[in-house]
């Protein structure tokens, strides 16, 4: 991974004494993650990657926390089991999806060599879990799959008039999902992407004149799409999907929470780590359907009821809120 330029919140020495805020460099790799004083390079922080307990961003805030291990004590006491201390570092970035995204992937990547130097084929290992895994462990979320086929994904060329929109009203995939894209909300009618015959409402545009939209904010990837207006030929990258979602919250025990808030049909908040994420639920899309019977019109009091009396398995289907809107007409679409 590249340099990235992070500045530290309230950056906690080891000696306990608090420094004052500073810009840094991090450095993400297979092995460590590492983080440099931009000026003198000093290492401020240096863990091996499979210390990380746990990484996690939060608007431009970025949280990672790592364990290290105590020293030996030549007589510990009883009751002192304690091997590890938590240390938790928090840091204010624009990129800070990115970064977490990026240690994600350092994860995976470790993961497959180590598997492959263990003689596994990491494949079969994927083909197991899918095949038998059941239980609050198993990821539901098909966005990886279904981003890597590549029946599902293609570039698009679009002909325009210089100075024409492309007449596309985009919108957020939802915090929760794992490639995070902006969503093709409606199409104008007669516009340059209608006209093209090759988009589709649900569409994820992953990149635009080969410069990649995955894991920006929403108003940088209307930027990225409104500076083109001068341009005659636009070459979008997409993956087809569908306008709804499907997640499949797996509980293993009535009493299990589901992880995620509804209020009048929207989902509003997520529990990080969750079996609701870990099924394929995101914030800010709006509930169509419970296990088969749309909700489209059905009060919060019964939405409450319907997710608290299903169990083992509940099937949702969503859509992005503001695409309900749109397709609704509760809204009129702001064409870019």
């Amino acid at each position: 991974m590249d340099r990235v330029k992070v500045k530290p919140w309230g950056w906690q020495a080891p000696d306990g004494e608090t420094q004052p805020m500073t810009e840094v460099d991090l450095f993400v790799s297979t092995k460590r993650v590492k983080v440099l004083t931009a000026d003198s390079q000093e290492a401020l922080m240096d863990h091996a990657l499979q210390t990380i307990s746990y990484i996690a961003d939060i608007g431009s805030v970025l949280v990672l926390m790592a364990r290290r291990r105590l020293a030996r004590r030549p007589a510990p006491q009883p009751h002192s089991r304690r091997l590890y201390k938590m240390i938790c570092h928090v840091f204010h970035s624009e990129d800070a999806q990115l970064i977490a995204q990026a240690i994600g992937q350092a994860f995976a990547v470790a993961y497959s060599q180590f598997l492959r130097e263990s003689g596994i084929n990491p494949s079969q290992v994927g083909s197991q879990q899918s095949q038998g895994a059941t239980g609050p462990g198993h990821l539901h979320n098909g966005d990886l799959d279904h981003f890597s086929n590549s029946e599902n994904c293609r570039e698009v060329c679009i002909e325009k008039r210089r100075g024409e929109g492309l007449g596309v009203a985009l919108v957020e995939s939802g915090w929760g999902s794992l490639l995070p894209t902006a969503v093709i909300a409606n199409l104008l009618h007669g516009g340059p992407a209608e006209r093209s015959g090759a988009l589709s409402i649900g569409d994820r545009i992953t990149a635009i004149n080969g410069t990649s939209l995955v894991g920006l904010p929403l108003a940088a990837c209307q930027a990225a799409v409104r500076e083109v207006k001068s341009q005659t030929l636009v070459t979008l990258s997409i993956v087809h999907c569908p306008p709804v979602t499907t997640a499949i919250i797996r509980r293993p025990h009535i009493r299990e929470q589901l992880g995620f808030c509804v209020e009048d049909g929207i989902i509003c908040s997520l529990l990080r780590g969750g079996i609701a994420e870990r099924g394929g639920v995101r914030v800010g899309h709006r509930i169509i359907e419970i296990n088969g019977q749309s909700v489209v019109a059905t009060p919060h009091a019964r939405i409450i009821e319907l997710l608290t009396e299903a169990h083992i398995e509940v099937h949702i289907k969503t859509m992005p809120a503001a695409t309900y809107r749109l397709l609704t007409g509760q809204e009129q679409p702001v064409y870019l």
